[in-house]
């Protein structure tokens, strides 16, 4: 045990080791509290005291909760070693989350846009002190978790940090090599003698590998064997890196670079947020001081992701799940335009559906009045073109890469290779997962379209209905039109009965027309109820489906044999049964690791593409329908418009006749007319009048009728509006 004057800790309470230092959790003798002491050596105080005392006075000066705060500087009461007391944070640093086999691939989006958030904030705060820290690295981002469950990350470790402004240069090197500027590099780990003086953007270069390092799981730039094993490469790698590249690698000894401009397809990132970090990182990794970005612009970037909201969107056709980074204030015009760049679906064929109904965004709607969504209650996009959208599904790489397992016993290659499989199964889980969570939304998303077209074969029925009931006084008004014109006695003066022969025969065609219509709509409501079916009872097969748990029990007892190895790799040598035991377990890891692939591809992957190709033949079907339905609503729109005609038609007709017998009746001096042709007219202008009723009635029935088809078209609510 070792104490200061408020403090307590025993030396097993071992957090982390450095060359001047080691850092201890403590407690406060009177209240408890728990704190980590950062225990400084003999070796520290052979530095300069001016070196000594920078960390004191920097981390008094600072004050952000990104930044791990200081609560005292006391000393050990015998060997009077001075002692910094800091804020203790529970759950280690970046790189111990990074260790963790679940993260062998990268941070999952979320977790990685808190580190994004908590280290740009914690920089700033130090730019704004003039500080530069000199050492960026995940082990110096501590976690705690906040009161909401969240994580909070904060810098730690400012024994390499000195007060610099912006304009001001340094020659001094420090830092850990996998993350140093090329031109530290240089000079600390090559020992080449060189006048390069450094300024604050060799922070920026630190940043730019922890970001990549959080992002992938790995390293950006790595020489055959390691950086630490060939670091002449390591130096040439950055130094030569082509502009825009973010990555190299050397897969063979002495062999080319393979430069990388993308994140790699096992990066656990958006196509969205991928889009908006790898221009921040191709400008911050940068070896050329000169051209690298500075605070300014770095940060003005970061922050425009950090302030941006994300919209879930699956393309229904395509298969894919995309996330679409977008400001609060920009309208559905942008978010249209930001689709079309993921998709390649143009604005105006973008259709969507949310919580099963027709989703219309209004052009100057804001981005923050959309439906609230996420990965798995996403907008479902549906393609209004009419050629068929190419299936792009869910991006993995195959075949998945597992380790292979040597029968000789090596504790530290054992455990290396143990924590690779255990990586690897995490990574197979998580496409598994996102494997079903796609065709759960394609047959979800079809459901809903095809919910919305037999309401659409409703209403074209509803508005062939409403068309026919029109027709049929229609047909009874040119029916008892033409028994009064054929009525008349010859030469009366009334118009010939060719304009209403024409509306017979227009008559005749709409009823075939509309007849037509209804035996294709039965057919269309056949085939859709058929999908239906086939989706209740795709729906119960992925219920059924036992592989997720499979793979999940499986990763199990993977995960209890790896923290086994771990503990084996403390040992400096297994006894005779521990190892015969290790030995058992690496066998049994292999016969794991096997089996969680044999789920993956004889289950997971073919079940998927097997839904895949079914979708696609659904699809086709019914956007066919969709084609045919919007030719039928148009079709009988064309017949109830050529139904107003006929009534105008018939309407001019009988005004005609009507203005013909006023004429014919109205008092004449010479002789007058015989009695029984007189009270003929009379009775023809009576049943007139009756007519002229009749068709004010028709007017009335196809108002209604189009009053109808309206409301029917407006049934669906339509959300955000």
């Amino acid at each position: 045990m070792q104490s200061t004057p408020n403090y307590l800790w025993s030396t097993e309470d071992l957090l982390g080791q450095g060359a001047t230092a080691c850092v201890y959790k403590a407690r406060n003798k009177k209240s408890g509290e728990l704190v980590a002491v950062k225990v400084f050596n003999n070796a520290s105080y052979l530095r300069p005291q001016e070196v000594q005392m920078r960390e004191f006075e920097m981390l008094r000066k600072l004050n952000h909760k990104n930044i791990v705060r200081l609560f005292a500087v006391e000393e050990t009461g015998s060997s009077k070693q001075k002692v910094l007391v800091m804020e203790y944070c529970s759950s280690g640093s970046l790189l111990n989350v990074l260790e963790d086999p679940a993260n062998a691939f990268g941070l999952a989006e979320s977790e990685f846009l808190i580190v994004l958030q908590c280290v740009v904030a914690g920089m700033n705060h130090l730019r704004e002190n003039g500080v530069v820290h000199r050492d960026i690295k995940p082990g110096n981002i501590m976690r705690l978790m906040g009161d909401d469950g969240q994580s909070i990350y904060k810098l730690t470790d400012f024994g390499a940090a000195r007060e610099l402004d912006d304009d001001e240069k340094f020659v001094s090197v420090y830092g850990t090599e996998e993350y140093l500027h090329p031109d530290m590099y240089e000079r600390a780990v090559l020992r080449k003698p060189q006048q390069k003086a450094y300024g604050v953007t060799v922070d920026l270069w630190s940043i730019g590998v922890t970001f990549y390092h959080a992002a992938t799981g790995s390293l950006p730039f790595v020489p055959f064997g390691g950086p630490r094993r060939n670091k002449e490469i390591m130096y040439k790698i950055t130094t030569e890196k082509p502009a825009g590249a973010i990555a190299g690698v050397q897969r063979q000894e002495n062999g080319s670079i393979e430069w990388s401009y993308e994140l790699p397809v096992t990066c656990r990132l958006s196509t969205g947020l991928k889009d908006q970090l790898i221009p921040i990182l191709a400008n911050i990794l940068e070896a050329d001081q000169e051209k690298c970005w500075g605070f300014d612009q770095f940060f003005a970037e970061t922050n425009d992701i950090l302030h941006r909201i994300v919209v879930d969107v699956f393309s229904l056709q395509q298969a894919s799940s995309h996330r679409i980074y977008i400001h609060s204030y920009n309208t559905t015009t942008k978010f249209l335009d930001a689709v079309f760049k993921q998709t390649d679906i143009v604005p105006h064929h973008q259709e969507y559906f949310f919580e099963g109904h027709l989703y219309e965004l209004d052009p100057n709607l804001q981005a923050h009045n959309f439906c609230k969504t996420t990965e798995h209650n996403p907008l479902t996009l549906l393609s209004t073109t009419e050629q068929p959208e190419e299936i792009v599904g869910v991006r993995y790489r195959d075949p998945l890469e597992f380790p292979k397992f040597v029968p000789k016993v090596d504790v530290v290659a054992d455990c290396g290779a143990a924590k690779s499989a255990v990586g690897a199964v995490h990574q197979t889980l998580r496409i598994a997962q996102d494997l079903r969570r796609c065709r759960e939304l394609l047959a979800r998303g079809l459901r809903w379209v095809i919910g919305n077209l037999k309401m659409e074969c409703l209403r074209i029925l509803e508005q062939r209905r409403g068309a026919l009931s029109v027709l049929t006084c229609l047909e009874l008004t040119e029916v008892k039109t033409r028994v009064l014109y054929e009525a008349v006695p010859a030469g009366s003066g009334v118009p010939a009965l060719k304009d209403v022969a024409t509306v017979k025969t227009r008559l005749q065609r709409v009823a075939e027309e509309l007849s037509q219509c209804s035996h294709s709509i039965f057919d269309f409501q056949g085939a859709l109820d058929g999908i239906l079916t086939e989706l209740v009872k795709h729906g119960q097969q992925v219920h059924e489906d036992k592989s997720i748990r499979q793979i999940e029990c499986c990763l199990e007892k993977m995960q209890l044999i790896y923290k086994q190895f771990k503990k084996a790799r403390t040992c400096l040598r297994l006894g005779y049964n521990e190892e015969q035991i290790h030995k058992l377990d690496k066998v049994n890891l292999g016969h794991l690791a096997r089996k969680v692939l044999l789920i993956f591809q004889d289950n997971c992957v073919q079940q998927y593409q097997e839904a895949l190709a079914l979708h696609g033949s659904r699809m086709r079907k019914v956007c066919e329908i969709k084609k045919h339905l919007k030719r039928l609503s148009n079709c009988i729109s064309a017949c109830s418009v050529e139904a107003m005609e006929c009534q105008d038609c018939l309407q001019s007709a009988l005004d005609r006749f009507l203005q013909t017998e006023k004429r014919s009746l109205a008092p004449v001096p010479p002789a007058p007319s015989p009695f029984h042709l007189s009270q003929a007219r009379q009775e023809m202008a009576f049943r007139m009048q009756e007519l002229l009723e009749q068709m004010r009635s028709v007017t009335c029935d196809l108002q209604f009728n189009n009053s109808i088809i309206e409301r029917l078209s407006g049934a669906a609510p339509t959300p955000g509006i």
